[in-house]
């Protein structure tokens, strides 16, 4: 059995999850097989190798738990995308609209630089405002957006319109 086809396996429906009328599609099952979790690794990975990547910027808070593992697989540095208020240091900040209101993402304003080639990382892409206000910090930093990656996209939201160069997502619903 391929790894998508196992990943498909064990991410988890939970229905009225976190409301009534939503399908939350839970991956804590994958992080429990560690084999599992290395392949989904190894499957983010894959189109980033030769690209002439320099940094993962991985979304709060579920994009660090394969942000970390690529950016060290890839030998590459790793950069924080953060709700508002969370990073130590001078950062940048960049608001994006939510369901109900709006949110701030921000990033330390030194964690890349002009030349960077950079993938945004998360686990899920929805509505794509997250990692679109993601792409803005990193082009507000000077650095190049390469693309994103996901390991699952809801694509009846279309999120992948909002997002710019090249997208992948392991799994699509």
């Amino acid at each position: 059995m391929t790894v998508i086809n196992r990943l498909r396996d064990r991410i988890r429906d939970v229905p009225d999850f976190p409301r009534k009328g939503i399908l939350f599609r839970d991956i804590t099952p994958v992080l429990e097989e560690p084999a599992l979790f290395k392949g989904l690794i190894d499957e983010l990975v894959a189109p980033g190798k030769g690209a002439g990547l320099t940094r993962i910027a991985a979304i709060e808070s579920r994009g660090f738990i394969f942000g970390a593992p690529m950016a060290l697989s890839l030998g590459i540095g790793m950069s924080l995308v953060r709700k508002a208020g969370k990073l130590p240091h001078k950062t940048l900040q960049r608001s994006y609209a939510l369901e109900y209101g709006e949110g701030v993402l921000e990033m330390h304003a030194n964690t890349m630089a002009a030349g960077d080639r950079v993938l945004i990382v998360d686990d899920l892409l929805a509505t794509g405002g997250t990692a679109a206000a993601a792409a803005h910090l990193v082009r507000d930093a000077g650095a190049e957006v390469l693309g994103s990656c996901f390991v699952v996209e809801l694509a009846f939201l279309e999120g992948r319109k909002k997002l710019e160069g090249r997208v992948e997502a392991l799994l699509t619903y």
